[in-house]
């Protein structure tokens, strides 16, 4: 399905500002449907003149659908649907006419024209299944005054209000609870679900005929609300914006927005939505975050100090062999105390791997028994692993690095070496290799009957940890060797 900003590219001449316009509309534009119990066709006129594209469609939460698939995309042309044509060329509301019949549904259909400045930039059908219409009751009545309000304001180009947008996530919708304030911010209806939010602020009465500012301050501390201006334009009904109150046990956003049908204030709508199992939730991950980041720290820890021991324990070896081997079990190690390290640092449970991988080849080189002459380089990135991969892919190229450390380069060679991991990441799969300019692979060496414990260790950790693919060659250049990796992520 094509987006808005690809529809207007490919079939209008609206500029970057009235996409802009447009947006904004549409990210208060549930609001509209749910208190028109009607979908929401935005229509763009065709550069052309020939027709309108459906832009963008919004269904309500509210009542049944008037329409049963995705329009968006499609095109209507001009003479098809009248209602179009007049509200976009008069600049107009139009309401009359019969109900159209649509998958045997009786539709009524309305348009609303789109005002930007001086200029009508698009047009907004409004269609209501009157199948699931009855007769009003007074929640009903006062969701219709108030959508037919809103859709005055955006004919008159009033709405949407340009600047602060809401900042949180879950801002309130019309179901979770309404209120009509008149212009000197007095509760004019108060649905049943918002009455019962104030019911959980501690409010014993109803909410009709109260200042719901002066209310508000009575229920809720000055340490649990935002600054007294901030309050009184909200809760008053003269600001656009939303803004967090509370007590000690209760947790709710307020949402306010003007009504200005004819450019003069009348009043507001306010949603209200008790949020205090959502904070009771992020206190929780909150805590559970520090506690999880706090277990990585550990987990370091008590790592870096098998390390320490294994390293001491090899300094006490006579035997040659017994020590690398050691010194070996330090570098596995300390390749996944890096990555516990690494997580203990950071908010989610995924590693951004590169600084891992540039701080494992950093090691191995530095370990190593040639005295620092070879450098290890990364090319590509591997970008951001999950926990359990990032240890696993740790591992597997601590131990090619080191492989190739030890049996690329001979001790008694003074030349130095570069040993450069290139990294692709491509449609979920991940690809490493590790190149070095050794002395290659000895004659016929075979993977499948490598003795070798590296190897060994990372065809195990590849093919039956990450379900992916270790091959072992000659490097492309024509001189030393290519291990690759290939995994799914």
């Amino acid at each position: 399905m094509a987006s808005l900003v690809e529809l207007v590219r490919a079939h209008t001449d609206l500029d970057a500002d009235d996409v802009a316009w447009l947006q904004l509309l549409q990210a208060d534009w549930q609001i509209i449907a749910d208190l028109s119990f009607a979908d929401l066709v935005l229509w763009l006129p065709d550069r052309e003149g020939t027709g309108f594209w459906a832009g963008g469609q919004m269904r309500p939460t509210t009542g049944p659908t008037a329409y049963v698939d995705d329009i968006v995309g499609t095109f209507v042309p001009a003479g098809r649907r009248p209602h179009l044509d007049v509200a976009y060329a008069q600049g107009r509301l139009v309401r009359e006419g019969d109900p159209e019949w649509r998958d045997d549904v009786p539709v009524r259909a309305e348009t609303i024209p789109v005002r930007r400045g001086a200029r009508v930039i698009a047009v907004v059908g409004r269609n209501t299944n009157l199948l699931g219409v009855r007769t009003p009751s007074r929640l009903e009545l006062s969701y219709l005054q108030t959508a037919a309000d809103l859709t005055q304001m955006i004919a008159g180009g009033h709405f949407p209000v340009p600047g602060q947008r809401s900042d949180h996530a879950d801002t309130p919708r019309v179901g979770d609870g309404f209120l009509r304030v008149d212009e000197q911010g007095r509760v004019v209806y108060a649905s049943p679900n918002a009455l019962s939010v104030y019911r959980r602020l501690g409010l014993s009465g109803d909410l009709d005929g109260l200042r719901l500012s002066e209310v508000t301050r009575e229920l809720v501390p000055p340490r649990m609300r935002p600054d007294e201006e901030a309050l009184s334009a909200v809760l008053g009904g003269r600001a656009n914006r939303d803004a967090e109150i509370g007590t000690d046990s209760v947790a709710l956003i307020v949402r306010a927005i003007p009504l200005r049908p004819h450019g003069r204030l009348i009043g507001a709508l306010v949603l209200v939505r008790d949020v205090t199992d959502l904070r009771s939730r992020d206190r929780e991950l909150v805590t559970k975050d520090a506690t999880i980041r706090e277990i990585h720290h550990r987990v370091k820890n008590n790592l870096q100090t098998v390390a320490a021991l294994l390293r001491l324990q090899a300094r006490r070896m006579d035997s040659p062999d017994a020590k690398a081997a050691l010194e070996e079990a330090v570098r596995r190690v300390g390749s996944i105390a890096i990555v516990h390290e690494t997580l203990s640092q950071a908010v989610e449970e995924s590693v951004v791997f590169d600084d891992v991988a540039d701080r494992l080849g950093a090691m191995v080189a530095d370990m190593g028994s040639l005295g620092g002459r070879v450098r290890v380089r990364r090319e590509g990135s591997f970008g951001v692993l999950p926990s359990e991969t990032a240890t696993t892919v740790a591992m597997a190229l601590t131990e090619l690095l080191q492989n190739a450390v030890e049996h690329a380069y001979p001790v008694a060679d003074s030349a130095e070496g570069t040993i450069v991991v290139t990294v692709v990441r491509t449609d979920g799969r991940l690809t490493f290799t590790v190149d070095d300019d050794g002395q290659g692979l000895p004659t016929g060496f075979d993977l499948a009957g490598s003795s070798t414990l590296g190897l060994s260790i990372v065809g195990t950790l590849v093919e039956s940890e990450l379900g992916g693919r270790l091959t072992l060659g000659p490097a492309p250049s024509g001189r030393g060797t290519r291990a690759e990796v290939e995994i799914t992520v």
